[in-house]
């Protein structure tokens, strides 16, 4: 592994170089990060002390409060200082280990709502087994599996990526660190590199993807059996959150990596979609399209009302 950079740090242009809008942005995505910590935060207090949401369906609900957390604090903090300050630069580690940290985050993601597919499968198929089948070392193992598989993708790529020279172009197009960015920077070969990227991305993200398609059309298929339309329409209900989920993170985050990098606006949209919004979104699809959640939450809020009495 080398790296004969002439370069010691980046810059990153951000989305805007006008002081009174960058001004703007950062209260917007000031408040946004907040709402992010304050959602998922409450998210997490709410599956961990209700009684009520102890299935797994809430357990993993609960890691993917704390993931969002993780994600979005590996990128929304160094966007909200960039905004404020004058220079905007990165140092190449300090890049490098963002891309890492913004792959292995995702990466999860992806691994964690396809596991979160699978156990709606189980639910709504198996409904009398799914306490066996779905067993709490299961749903451990499979939660560390989620996260020790990315963090091996993004080992791997980053190892590749240490490989990279930079030269003389220090401006990054972009408001983070991601490997597409990188590429029009480097002075070296870069195919070993996007190769890695190319079929990680393929192997991991799409793979998960189809997993999440193939358990929805066995759920799919398993609804259409069922003949109450009350059954029906709760089997689908407990769905709807998982799919709008996925709809967000995989309408954004999968299209941003596989398409060419340009510094295009779209890119910028795509990027600012999965990384700062979607973990903001997260907790509300969950709270308002799931009635167990926002009974729970209710339940919490008049004890601590309680409490203040």
């Amino acid at each position: 592994m080398r790296n004969h950079s002439a370069v010691s740090e980046f810059v990153l242009l951000g989305l805007s170089d006008d002081l009174f809008i960058e001004a703007l942005l950062f209260v917007l995505f000031l408040a946004i990060y907040l709402l992010t910590m304050l959602g998922n935060l409450m998210m997490l207090l709410v599956v961990r002390t209700d009684s009520h949401l102890c299935t797994p369906m809430y357990f993993f609900l609960g890691q993917l409060s704390f993931l969002d957390l993780c994600h979005s604090s590996v990128t929304v903090p160094k966007l909200l200082e960039n905004l404020l300050s004058e220079k905007k630069t990165i140092s190449v580690g300090g890049c490098l280990a963002q891309v890492f940290f913004v792959f292995a985050t995702g990466g999860t993601e992806s691994c964690l709502l396809a596991v979160m597919a699978y156990d709606r499968y189980i639910a709504i198929s198996s409904p009398l087994l799914y306490g066996q089948v779905m067993n709490r070392k299961l749903c451990i193992g499979l939660v560390w599996g989620s996260w020790g598989l990315a963090f091996l993708d993004a080992l791997i790529n980053i190892l590749v990526a240490f490989n990279l020279d930079f030269c003389e172009d220090q401006n990054i197009h972009h408001f983070i660190c991601e490997l597409p960015s990188l590429y029009p920077l480097s002075c070296s070969d870069v195919s070993a590199s996007f190769t890695t990227l190319l079929c990680s991305s393929l192997l991991h993200f799409i793979g998960n993807f189809l997993l999440i398609v193939f358990s929805y059309i066995r759920i799919l298929l398993t609804i259409l059996g069922i003949r109450s339309t009350s059954g029906r329409s709760k089997a689908f209900s407990t769905c709807s959150s998982h799919l709008t989920a996925v709809s967000f993170f995989y309408g954004s985050g999968l299209l941003r990596y596989l398409m060419p990098n340009s510094g295009s606006t779209q890119e910028l949209i795509f990027s600012l979609q999965y990384s700062v919004i979607t973990p903001m979104l997260n907790p509300l699809i969950y709270s308002l399209k799931n009635k167990e959640v926002k009974a729970a939450m209710r339940r919490m809020l008049r004890k601590r009302l309680q409490s203040f009495r």
